[in-house]
């Protein structure tokens, strides 16, 4: 899943040959089969989601992914003509999993197919691939491979929205040298409230490169879409080392601008007893309107780790902090084609805290803020959370999507950035 405020848009969120920590690998096998009649399923899809672990099973259904990490998984089986099989598992050793997948019914399969045959809006799709391929430089070298499957729709009285596909989505990435697989795929934007949420299963298998020289520069895009990414982040907050991987994070504090609210009040007042005619608006009330709606204060001392985690009595971790908070990626510029949101409005310094004023020039750094929607979630040391949605982002983190979306299984060994000053 993933949950965005876009910038422009707030995004409401969500990774090859890979450099990882050596450290041990296991094998997930088994037999796919009919629920109903037990017959073994030949030829199904079978992947952990959001990693290059997939495979096809065998005639009798057998399967094994090698080469497994150890972590949380979601195993998801894909069968023409079933219900998407999806189990969460943990990997501490090798693991054996039977899949029983349910056939669909009949009436359900002749819906499907008319769903196929939907003709989307021209508009529409492309709205939908812009929120959801995303429009960074990475981005523009994504295309969907199977537009025909995705269903998509607008509803102009609540400017909502929506894309589905009974199958999968297939996205290929020649900027990562990737294919994605969506299964799943749930996506819905308010186009009012400037949300984004788009939900599925993805599976990543590699492309083959050419040459050497394509595949070197698959790795070092790869290396680019991961520092400063959202699991980059979550990374170094389960693993203390939020200086080291180059983020500098600060807590952020929204207050409503009162006088705004009351001018906004008045105004609507004054509408409804005109009537719908013309009317006078005084210079008073016309300067309050001018005032940002709120304010976001900026405190510019630096967060440790333990001040964005708590530790639980078996030695897992907490995503838990107050307020929101901004982060700041130090060792890279943003995307030449990032387009910062305008600020909510100026800085006003609090008595017990220095403020730093906003510009509207863009930033040198990758800038996003991370707000909580509850006390707290479960962190996971992949950078995975156990409840995605209950985070959103907005700002940088908030402009990276597909182009820059890589498997969990992503992990290159990243050397210290240096420090540098707030």
């Amino acid at each position: 899943m993933i949950r965005y405020f876009l910038p422009g848009f707030i995004l409401l969120l969500l990774l090859g040959l890979n450099a990882r920590p050596a450290q041990a690998q296991f094998t997930v096998s088994g037999v796919a089969r009919d629920s109903l009649s037990r017959e073994p399923l030949g030829f199904a899809s079978v992947f952990l989601a959001k990693t290059t672990y997939g495979t096809i099973t065998d005639e009798a259904g057998r399967f094994t992914l090698s080469g497994v990490a150890p972590g949380s998984y979601d195993l998801v089986v894909s069968y023409l003509g079933y219900r998407l099989y999806q189990l969460p598992v943990q990997v501490r050793g090798p693991l054996t999993v039977n899949p029983l997948l349910a056939p669909l019914s009949t009436q359900l399969q002749e819906v499907l197919v008319q769903a196929r045959r939907h003709r989307n809006d021209p508009a529409a799709l492309l709205k939908f691939k812009q929120l959801f391929l995303g429009t960074s430089s990475f981005s523009r070298q994504c295309k969907i491979l199977n537009e025909e499957d995705i269903v998509v729709d607008f509803d102009p009285k609540r400017s909502i929205l929506t894309a589905s596909s009974s199958s999968f989505v297939k996205v290929e990435n020649q900027a990562l040298g990737y294919v994605v697989t969506y299964y799943g795929l749930r996506f819905e934007a308010d186009l009012n409230q400037q949300t984004v949420i788009f939900l599925g299963k993805p599976g990543f298998t590699e492309l083959p490169a050419r040459n050497a020289r394509r595949q070197q520069q698959w790795q070092q895009n790869r290396r680019t879409a991961y520092i400063g990414s959202l699991t980059h982040f979550l990374r170094a907050v389960h693993n203390d080392q939020l200086t080291a991987q180059g983020f500098l994070a600060q807590r952020t504090h929204q207050v409503f601008n009162i006088r705004r609210a009351r001018a906004d009040s008045l105004l609507k007042q004054q509408r409804a007893a005109a009537g719908g005619k013309p009317f006078d608006v005084s210079d008073s009330l016309m300067a309050r309107l001018s005032e940002s709606p709120a304010y976001l204060y900026l405190y510019t001392r630096p967060l440790p780790a333990d001040s964005l985690r708590r530790r639980a009595t078996d030695g897992t971790y907490q995503l838990r902090f107050r307020d929101q908070v901004q982060v700041t990626y130090q060792a890279e510029k943003p995307d030449p084609r990032y387009q910062p949101a305008s600020p909510l409005g100026g800085l006003l310094p609090p008595a017990t805290t220095q403020v730093v004023i906003s510009s509207q020039s863009p930033p040198t750094p990758q800038v996003s803020t991370l707000y909580l929607l509850q006390p707290g979630v479960r962190l996971l040391p992949d950078g995975q959370l156990a409840e995605p949605l209950a985070i959103f982002t907005e700002g940088y983190w908030a402009f990276e999507k597909m182009g820059e979306f890589l498997p969990l299984d992503y992990a290159p060994n990243l050397p210290p950035v240096p420090a540098q000053k707030p």
